[in-house]
């Protein structure tokens, strides 16, 4: 009886981390280059009794390489990906990845994303242009021109398929160690100027899940309170009558 009870709890926990990122998801439909996260589940067997028991792992989140819709927006500095590849920033803790390219130029021409990083050249240097130069232009393959004149390359990277990424400061990413290596197929990646590219969040997808999660967690809750009140009837049935 014990058993069914901390399986069911195991349980509970589970859904509820799977809760906690489909929520997340849901509240990010409209953030820029965000990855949706999805999570695996595996049973942990138990053989510490007389009968092997099953309970629920902890699962293990992982980010969708799904890539979002690019929406047009006019402005030179606004840059998106195009294939499988991502930029790269640095940040205080590191350099990290993203798919987010709302860009801005300082006073000094340095490139920055939104949340202030800088943007990183395919040499892993930060980017920088003259703010004194004139129009900027972003090639398909990430050169950089201002009055006829290449001044930069936008660093793209390619991630490894068995990497293991998790989210990071400000929307980035961060990726386990060799397992980013600079694109060189700028036929099936690149980068289109004055677009950006869109959450992957599928909302109808996540709302089901949501619900799906929610019901199952529901009925966890209820199987463990008939277990519950069970073994509390059946220690008030074998107690002591006097």
């Amino acid at each position: 009886m014990q058993s069914g009870l901390y399986v069911t709890l195991s349980g509970q926990i589970s859904l509820e981390r799977h809760m906690q990122a489909v929520a997340n998801n849901v509240a990010n439909i409209n953030t820029a280059g965000f990855r949706a996260e999805g999570s695996t589940f595996e049973s942990v067997l138990s053989r510490t009794g007389r009968v092997p028991v099953a309970f629920a792992g902890s699962g293990k989140a992982f980010l969708s390489q799904q890539a979002g819709p690019l929406s047009q927006t006019g402005n030179p500095l606004d840059l998106a990906v195009r294939g499988d590849a991502w930029f790269a920033v640095q940040t205080p803790t590191g350099v990290r990845y993203s798919r987010d390219g709302r860009l801005t130029m300082t006073d000094m021409g340095d490139i920055v994303t939104v949340t202030g990083h800088s943007l990183l050249d395919q040499g892993g240097a930060p980017l920088a242009v003259d703010p004194l130069g004139g129009e900027i232009v972003v090639a398909a393959d990430g050169t950089v021109s201002q009055g006829g004149n290449i001044v930069g390359v936008v660093g793209l990277f390619q991630i490894a398929g068995d990497a293991d990424l998790h989210r990071a400061v400000d929307g980035t990413v961060a990726v386990s160690a060799n397992a980013v290596a600079p694109a060189e197929d700028f036929v099936s990646v690149g980068v289109v100027q004055g677009y950006v590219e869109g959450s992957n969040v599928s909302p109808v997808i996540e709302m089901t899940r949501l619900i799906d999660v929610q019901r199952r967690f529901e009925q966890a809750a209820t199987a463990a309170s008939s277990m519950e009140n069970a073994l509390n009837q059946t220690i008030r049935d074998l107690g002591p009558t006097s």
